[in-house]
């Protein structure tokens, strides 16, 4: 799985290279390098508990595609706006505390 996380004009790209035994100090390691290079803090934003569960939303797929993507977009997650994309893709936005827009993006590996 590859995940993307962009910050107005900077991503980083984060390969997830075993869904069901990552490392997640290392992610989220990668996601700091980035939202503390625009000088934000993730305080109050749960990427750390949204991560995982993008996982299971597109690893889940094995029963029913896209039933478990669809599934977490209808439940939703905290203050993040959830998107199923055709493809088994899954995009979660959410406004930081001075207005800017963090958004994640996860890719299923085919």
């Amino acid at each position: 799985m590859v995940l993307d996380v962009m910050l107005e004009n900077d991503s980083v790209t984060i390969t997830i290279d075993n869904p069901f035994h990552f490392d997640m100090d290392s992610v989220m390691g990668e996601v700091e390098k980035l939202t503390s290079s625009k000088n934000v803090r993730l305080n109050g934003i749960d990427v750390r508990g949204l991560i995982p569960k993008m996982i299971r939303g597109i690893a889940g797929c094995e029963g029913g595609c896209p039933a478990n993507a669809k599934n977490l977009v209808e439940k939703g997650f905290r203050n993040f706006e959830l998107k199923y994309i055709e493809g088994g893709i899954l995009s979660a936005t959410t406004l930081i505390p001075d207005g800017r827009t963090l958004h994640l993006k996860m890719f299923p590996e085919f």
